[in-house]
């Protein structure tokens, strides 16, 4: 694998300019969408995704699938249907290179990535495999989203070919936000089932990062603070892994359109997606930062 280390990566003005700055819904990018139903295998339960994707699907090469994990409150229709900058720039990234984008309810709404969450996603990506005969597995997310990114990358390494988090935590042990809500995910707080929350802990696992890895932090965050993801970049960056993390010194819980499509595009590129020749490819930008600031 080539080495990269963390770099920073900026999209040129040419993607930015054409995004849309709407408030309220979302126009919805992409010729098919289906809200779709099954029954989850952990449990018997009735479970949702929402496909997106480019018209036909059928008669095509494998598409690429992109998986996008809501935050917390919110369901399998924020990336949908938000016109936020975190949801934007992921309706963009999979409608430029021509991918399926897969949206869960994960257990919405308090999902956090624990085992029936997990669980559920496991048996998306097989019923998308089987359904489309989809291609590279790529996750992304924001906040809780985020996290459960990183979670279920590490967890599950071999299923996922990028991981692109904005704005989650590395460390579920020392994170100390949402505690009923992860309490009810995990099956028990801390002090009653504690290998599930260092389990579900990427920092814990850096070696699992083996495929291209993306993401955004702030410094000044005070929902999900930032310094567990910085800490897993800069191991990633320490052994040589394809690794992008846009830190900002002054931002809080969010990730703006910018650095959204820079991590998702560093993702997706990395990861050998096949971008669209008619969409402009993302450039260094001179102004960008060099490296992870304190």
């Amino acid at each position: 694998m080539k080495r990269l280390g963390i770099a920073m990566v900026l999209c040129a003005a040419a993607v930015v300019a054409g995004a849309s700055w709407a408030s309220g819904k979302a126009e919805v990018a992409g010729d098919h969408i289906e809200d779709v139903t099954f029954t989850a295998r952990c449990d018997g339960t009735t479970q949702r995704y929402v496909v997106l994707a480019p018209e036909p699907l059928k008669d095509t090469p494998a598409r690429d699938v992109l998986i996008a994990l809501h935050g917390h409150g919110s369901d399998r229709w924020q990336f949908i249907h938000d016109p936020r900058d975190e949801c934007r720039a992921a309706r963009d990234a999979a409608r430029d290179y021509g991918m399926i984008f897969i949206s869960p309810d994960y257990r919405a709404k308090t999902s956090w990535m624990g085992p029936r969450a997990e669980a559920d996603l496991i048996q998306i990506i097989e019923e998308v495999k089987q359904r489309y005969g989809a291609g590279k597995i790529f996750l992304c997310g924001g906040s809780m989203g985020g996290t459960a990114c990183l979670t279920f990358t590490a967890l599950h390494p071999g299923l996922i070919d990028g991981a692109a988090s904005m704005n989650g935590t590395a460390d579920l042990v020392a994170y100390d936000r949402f505690q009923e809500a992860i309490r009810e995910s995990f099956g028990g707080g801390k002090d009653e089932v504690p290998d599930e929350y260092r389990k579900r802990s990427a920092v814990f696992f850096p070696e699992r990062f083996t495929m291209p890895v993306g993401i955004t932090a702030g410094g000044k965050d005070d929902v999900v603070p930032s310094e567990s993801v910085v800490r897993l970049a800069e191991t990633l960056k320490a052994a040589g892994r394809e690794a992008l993390l846009l830190f900002r010194e002054e931002g809080g819980h969010e990730t703006s359109y910018a650095d959204g499509r820079a991590i998702l595009d560093f993702m997706l590129e990395k990861g050998g997606a096949q971008k669209s020749p008619a969409v402009p490819v993302c450039a260094p930008s001179p102004s960008a930062e060099t490296s992870v600031q304190k």
